[in-house]
């Protein structure tokens, strides 16, 4: 349950229908290589796990693969040892996810498999749990999964005072996720203290893990669009997870944004993974 706080900012990048994504920012997180490392906090206080976030070249050749794990921390393990995998599987223009595969190892020896396949073109998902048979879906138009739209929708527009309205697959159904920016605010970050943008995207189902009330996170201000912290209620109290590591080979919220490698703007075309 400690992937609700990636989980719960399940708001995807925009389709045909929705605001272009920012080129530059989609190409700085992908052809980064970019790792993400948050320690998990129950209230922001005792430490009860980690969640890391790689984004990599898929094995295949065809997009790329986001790698996350949740694990245990601490004394926590005793009690409720966790050790989930989940692997999103990511190609096109928009990064629109093809494939997504679920290894939860949660308790004494319990272990729940889950796999996911997306037609985008044909508008069908198909999900098999464990060896049970395949339930198919037909969906009104392309969506993303829990951990490709966390992704995409750091590369919105996410003006001041913006809404936007996205689709994401979870629970069986393509849920349309509003995504609002409340603000700019400076805060305290590994880096230092940096322009963060908080965000809000209202959602209205909990995923594979329940979850209480409203989720917010902050990204830095600039083309790296890091997500710095990530807050989530849940039944008693809030999860909170703060980036600890981070790594891309392309951006560096540290440097000024003259000092960026990335891609250059280009609003005339679509958002594109880089190939």
């Amino acid at each position: 349950w400690l992937a609700v706080l990636v989980q719960a900012c399940a708001a995807a990048a925009a389709t045909g229908q929705g605001p272009p994504l920012e080129r530059t920012i989609l190409h700085s997180i992908f052809a980064g290589r970019e790792r993400l490392h948050y320690a998990i906090s129950w209230s922001g206080g005792i430490r009860i796990g980690d969640l890391v976030l790689d984004v990599v070249p898929a094995d295949s050749g065809d997009g790329y693969a986001i790698r996350a794990r949740v694990t245990d921390y601490g004394l926590f393990r005793f009690f409720y040892p966790v050790d989930d995998t989940f692997t999103t599987l990511v190609r096109g223009p928009l990064g629109l996810p093809y494939r997504y595969e679920v290894v939860q190892k949660e308790g004494r020896g319990k272990v729940t498999r889950r796999l996911t396949l997306y037609d985008q073109q044909q508008l069908v998902v198909r999900y098999r749990k464990n060896d049970r048979p395949w339930k198919i879906f037909h969906i009104a138009g392309p969506a993303y999964n829990e951990y490709s739209s966390f992704y995409a929708t750091r590369a919105l527009p996410l003006a001041s005072g913006r809404e936007d309205i996205v689709p994401a697959f979870v629970d069986g159904k393509r849920h349309e996720v509003v995504v609002s920016v409340l603000g700019r605010e400076e805060k305290k970050t590994m880096f230092g203290t940096l322009p963060t943008i908080k965000v809000l995207p209202r959602m209205h189902f909990k995923g594979l893990y329940d979850k209480e009330g409203d989720t917010v996170f902050w990204l830095t201000d600039d083309v790296c669009r890091v997500p710095v912290e990530i807050r989530s209620r849940i039944l008693v109290g809030s999860l909170v997870a703060e980036l600890v590591d981070y790594s891309n080979e392309r951006c560096d919220p540290r440097l000024p944004p003259r000092q960026y490698v990335a891609a250059p703007a280009d609003h005339r075309r679509p958002a594109a993974v880089p190939d």
